[in-house]
């Protein structure tokens, strides 16, 4: 005997569910992201995903966000050549971020230790 009416799609159900996971999770962090935002001194929620060890000096953790902003540099650009459009300069926009903070990074990081032959950089902020 045939069935006049099909099945409806496993995925369709799927996506329901994962809709439904996708809004909680962001109602969730909404939440976490207005409450830090309204009182500051709310402490960060603990996460155990990445830590930092606190004893790391400032010359090694710049080293590293230097180069993570290179990869990441890297990885946007690569992934630029594969889009058109807006949404090519919206990842176009990302490398030239990332660029511009690991500028301000390979700074810090001079104005710490400064590369030999250079003179160490002072500050010339002036009020005008």
């Amino acid at each position: 005997m045939k069935k006049i009416t099909p099945n409806p799609p496993a995925s369709e159900a799927r996506s329901d569910a994962e809709t439904s996971d996708i809004t909680q999770l962001s109602d969730t962090t909404e939440r976490t992201v207005s409450s830090r935002l309204r009182n500051p001194k709310c402490p960060d929620p603990i996460s155990h995903v990445f830590t930092l060890l606190p004893d790391i000096d400032t010359p090694t953790l710049l080293a590293h966000a230097c180069e993570t902003l290179a990869s990441l540099n890297v990885m946007t650009t690569d992934l630029a050549c594969e889009l058109e459009g807006s949404r090519r300069n919206v990842a176009l926009a990302i490398p030239q971020l990332s660029v511009l903070a690991e500028l301000l990074v390979n700074r810090a990081l001079d104005n710490l230790d400064p590369p030999e032959g250079l003179p160490e950089v002072t500050s010339t902020n002036t009020a005008a």
